[in-house]
């Protein structure tokens, strides 16, 4: 089996990194931590403008159609440039449950087309997360209800009650939501809307995923290159065996994080019937990763990068905060070990490929 990412895939991911290094810089970040929305329009409409917000929405709607194995590099350069906006859960996540109705639906034919144009912002409120990202801001909500399954609602913003509840992120803004369910407010029945929840904690997952492989690669970067400017005894402690360890160890962690990353991509937009497992394997890793260069960060750096002077301490923040988005660590735990612990489970060398 051989798995590459094709030119066009490459390029891509390329162009969207010179595009966020130029239009957001850590200063840009203060700047709009500090705002009461916490988001910059001007941000999300250059966003727009680059196409970035169309990227899974169909081309009868107008987008680019483009898959899971796209937004596993995208949502890397989200994370590496700690991007303060709802784009994944709009132009993915959303994007992915709007698209699952049927054809000629309205909440589609409204919403889609306003998804890839930058105007709307959407917040998805699944029942794995206690607080719902960005609803403060949002011109559309979809929300689950329970009667005998998962149903979906849409509702405006004016139909809900919308409570803002502190993060340790400065930049991810959290809400509690309140809002009454009924038949206008339902846009798909407990059948149908139960298989557009368990693919939208699919794609939540694995965009939590790439984020934090984004995260932890620029904080590897940041501390690289403070040990090559931080001197001690008249020499880089970059130079030190022991510091050198410590990047060594968080370099090797990306590495391992990332094939597995990639896998549950894969298995995600080809429909495998291991999606679900290779996913939770890749938010367990990726989790991982993040969270150790976050810790040899601050080693390396003296503690200092716990400061807010430090840039350090916005990507470190981000990585703690997502790490238990869309399923903590005891929720993936527990769905890797259902498929591990199955009966016929394809487990060993000779499955490596099953």
């Amino acid at each position: 089996m051989e798995f590459t990412f094709t030119q066009d895939q490459i390029a891509f991911r390329d162009s969207v990194s010179r595009f966020l290094m130029t239009e957001a810089p850590p200063e840009m970040l203060r700047e709009v931590w500090d705002t009461d929305a916490g988001r910059s329009p001007e941000l999300r409409r250059k966003i727009a403008e680059q196409g970035l917000t169309g990227l899974s929405v169909p081309e009868a709607e107008g987008g680019l159609g483009l898959g899971d194995v796209d937004w596993a590099l995208m949502t890397q350069e989200l994370g590496y440039y700690a991007i303060p906006d709802s784009l994944i859960d709009a132009a993915y996540i959303a994007a992915g449950m709007l698209a699952a109705l049927p054809e000629g639906h309205a909440a589609r034919g409204e919403w889609l087309p306003r998804i890839v144009d930058g105007s709307a912002r959407i917040a998805v409120g699944h029942p794995v997360n206690p607080l719902v990202a960005d609803a403060h801001l949002a011109d559309l909500l979809l929300p689950h209800a329970t009667p005998a399954g998962l149903e979906l609602h849409a509702l405006p913003a004016a139909a809900v009650k919308v409570e803002t509840e502190r993060s340790i992120d400065a930049s991810r803004r959290l809400c509690r939501v309140t809002w009454q369910p009924s038949a206008a407010t339902r846009i798909a029945e407990a059948a149908a809307g139960q298989a557009i929840w368990n693919q939208a904690l699919e794609r939540g997952a694995l965009g939590v995923a790439g984020q934090l492989v984004g995260l932890a690669q620029h904080m590897l970067d940041m501390t690289v290159d403070y040990a090559g400017q931080r001197k001690q005894f008249g020499k880089p402690i970059g130079a030190f065996q022991a510091v050198k360890h410590h990047l060594a160890d968080v370099f090797t962690a990306i590495e391992f994080a990332k094939p597995v990353l990639y896998r549950a991509a894969a298995a995600l937009a080809s429909q495998d019937a291991s999606a679900s497992a290779r996913i939770a394997h890749a938010k367990l890793v990726c989790g991982e990763a993040a969270l150790l260069a976050a810790r040899k960060g601050i080693q390396v750096h003296g503690a200092m990068g716990y400061t807010w002077e430090v840039d350090l301490q916005m990507f470190m923040k981000r990585a703690w905060a997502l790490n238990a988005a869309w399923g903590d660590r005891a929720f993936h735990q527990a769905r890797l070990a259902d498929a591990l612990l199955a009966d016929q489970a394809p487990l060993g060398p000779g499955a490596t490929f099953h």
